[in-house]
């Protein structure tokens, strides 16, 4: 396990006795906060980060969001960080300089980067650049910055499947150091939960122990702990590796405070009758000081053991060192193996073969945090580190590369997010184990999509692998800018292809590749025929637009209402007004009562003395637009005709009593119907 980002995970919630002793309704941001901190002293970050959240919703303190910014960091939320540290460095507090800068803004940028922003990433690094005197954290962020240029000129390799390893091995928490024993066997370490530990709980039934999987199909079996040899009691096993002879493990015991990594020893153990024996700790590599990730490999002609250790004299962080073996579990002085390999920040995870070291590095230029890199021995010295590229390394953390001494068969370890596989806590937070392998026959699909004989572009490709009829998919691509789609396949299996784009209907092709004995790409033209919109609906059919109104037919003037208490015309009654007004104008011998309603709210004697002033006002309105007087006949009818449930002493909400407010009219001479477009008025 590594002492950085190798958080055990806590669970139920842990009330302290500061907060038992509040009331509930007395629970305030202050003693939120200090439960928090109770909880940080005890090595709990997630209920520490619940409390600190809970906290911030009450006191609003930038202080606290800095805290829950590199909390979430730390606990390898990347997503949540970056919404944190933007909070904290876009905002200013009190209108003065933010306090938290430049290295909050440090943070972001690297958050944003976990997150796959390169370009946002870049401009908040130059940004942070621009802000700080500290020139050691200025050369981080240029380190920073160039790995972010690099990934654009990555391409992804066409002979390399990177699978999660499925479900047996990996669980919810994190895996550690898978390694091949022999062909058939992988070894690795995990604490194996796929629930939150609470402190008070992670006891022997939650420490990290070393298993075995034995290769089973496509997949691997359940896992088997190794014996007590191994597993010792009241120690974390980690960092687990074999000789090439499969006959003597290394590993790690370890012990924690909180979640930090206090104690990390090297230990071996041989092979006896078929079972592992005694372990017995490494001499000469052990310290008052972190030891691990032993692994065996070859230098100057002899066995060596590379470990990572940070002990006194390093270059920063964590180094790799190595141990000559003279025998007997007896290593020499070990050495740092320089400034080549090494970095001020942490370079972990050694694997040696065939004069090769693989390691992961978060000082050399990254596509994210722990990226994997490769160096030659030259017999003397350590080729410059190349970054591995897509695929190997991913924006995330990508650890424990091993590769098989044919260079077709490995491991690494990721907490890349994976859609089929949930983690613990967030989508980042653990590391699973994926399977690593480089055919020697390079086959991939090369997909381009037309329309009419002409590229298009925007199309999503959708590749399938086909086993026993049943078809699952492979990868999905969508190409916004192109038409072209790479896909790597494997020898002797059967696949279908699917483009698809809005508007289009799909192209399906199928293709194989058994028999293939030598590399080749497979193309593939997906023609997709464009589909016409539908034509637009017929208008429908024109129907009567006016209806008949006949003499003493109540009409309501839907648009007149009265404010509570008030006779003045509201500005929305213009409509129905006007309306009125034309009829008037159209039928010049037509006399109407146009009468008013109140509300059953007040004294019935003054509300049908404030609805005869709105009839009035009605009125008064009508004949300044040129109505003749005698035309019109305003009445008031106060509370008498309620057209709801909102009667004497009935309680409803003002708009219920509004409804009732209203004026409406009727002919009562002239003609005895007249026609009128329908949903102007409303009939009674």
């Amino acid at each position: 396990m590594m002492i950085k980002r190798n958080i055990i995970f806590f669970a139920a919630l842990l009330f302290s006795a500061s907060i038992w002793a509040q009331p509930l309704n007395r629970v305030t941001g202050p003693i939120m906060i200090e439960v928090a901190e109770e909880q940080m002293e005890l090595g709990d970050v997630y209920n520490a980060l619940e409390w600190y959240e809970k906290g911030y919703k009450e006191e609003r303190d930038p202080e606290v969001a800095y805290t829950i910014a590199k909390l979430q960091y730390e606990i390898r939320d990347y997503a949540k960080a970056e919404k944190w540290y933007e909070r904290v460095v876009t905002r200013t507090y009190r209108k003065s300089k933010n306090p938290y800068l430049p290295e909050a803004r440090f943070n972001y940028a690297r958050a944003l980067k976990m997150n796959g922003k390169y370009p946002e990433a870049i401009a908040e690094f130059n940004a942070f650049i621009g802000e700080s005197d500290d020139d050691a954290m200025k050369a981080k962020a240029q380190n920073e910055i160039a790995g972010a240029e690099m990934v654009n000129g990555m391409e992804e390799r066409k002979d390399l499947f990177v699978e999660h390893a499925g479900k047996n091995v990996n669980s919810k928490s994190s895996e550690y150091s898978p390694i091949a024993v022999g062909t058939e066997v992988m070894y690795f370490t995990s604490i194996k939960s796929d629930e939150v530990v609470e402190v008070s709980r992670s006891g022997e039934a939650h420490l990290a122990r070393a298993y075995s999987a034995a290769k089973q199909g496509d997949g691997w079996s359940e896992p088997v702990e190794l014996n007590q040899n191994i597993n010792r009691p009241g120690f974390h096993v980690g960092n687990i590796s074999a000789s090439p002879d499969g006959q003597t493990l290394y590993f790690t015991r370890q012990k924690l405070s909180g979640n930090n990594l206090a104690e990390s020893k090297l230990f071996m153990s041989n092979k006896v009758d078929g079972e592992w024996g005694p372990a017995n700790e490494l001499n000469g590599v052990n310290g008052d000081y972190i030891s691990k990730q032993p692994v065996v490999g070859e230098l100057y002609g002899g066995e060596v053991i590379f470990f990572v250790s940070n002990r006194p004299g390093g270059f920063g962080g964590f180094d790799v060192y190595y141990a000559t073996n003279k025998g007997e579990g007896i290593f020499g002085e070990p050495v740092n193996l320089g400034n080549t390999i090494n970095t001020a920040s942490d370079d972990e995870t050694p694997y040696y073969v065939d004069g090769k070291l693989y390691f992961s590095s978060e000082g050399h230029p990254g596509m994210g945090g722990f990226d994997i890199f490769s160096s030659e021995w030259n017999g003397s010295s350590w080729s410059a580190p190349e970054n591995m590229g897509k695929g190997f390394n991913s924006s995330l953390d990508d650890l424990y590369f091993t590769i098989d001494e044919k260079g077709a068969n490995g491991f690494l370890t990721s907490n890349r997010p994976n859609k089929d596989f949930k983690s613990l806590k967030g989508k980042t937070c653990c590391n699973d184990i994926y399977t690593v392998t480089i055919p020697e026959i390079v086959l991939d699909l090369a997909a381009t999509t037309f329309s009419g004989g002409k590229a298009l572009t925007g199309a999503k490709v959708a590749l399938f692998e086909i086993v026993d009829g049943a078809k699952s998919v492979v990868d999905d691509k969508t190409n916004g800018n192109g038409n072209d789609f790479a896909f790597p396949l494997r020898a002797d299996r059967a696949y279908e292809v699917i483009a698809s784009k809005p508007g289009y209907q799909d192209a399906i092709a199928s293709f194989n590749t058994v028999g293939k004995v030598t590399s080749e790409s497979i193309a593939k033209k997906l023609n997709l025929m464009f589909i016409p919109p539908p034509p637009p609906p017929p208008p429908p059919p024109v129907k009567d637009e006016y209806e008949e109104i006949v003499t003493n037919q109540p009409i309501v003037l839907e648009n007149i209402f009265y404010d509570f208490d008030d006779d003045k015309i509201l500005i929305e009654a213009e409509q129905d007004l006007n309306t009125i007004l034309e009829l008037m104008g159209r039928y010049p011998d037509m006399v109407i009562e146009l009468s008013s309603h109140t509300d059953a709210r007040g004294n019935d004697s003054y509300n049908q003395k404030l609805s005869q002033r709105r009839a009035n006002s009605a009125k008064n309105w009508l004949v300044a637009k040129g109505v003749s007087d005698p035309r019109i006949k305003a009445v008031g009818y106060g509370e008498a005709q309620i057209r709801n449930h909102c009667s004497n002493g009935v309680k409803c909400e003002d708009d219920e009593h509004r409804f009732n407010r209203r004026t409406e009219f009727k002919i009562i001479s002239g003609p005895t119907s007249i026609s009128i477009k329908k949903k102007r008025l409303k009939k009674k």
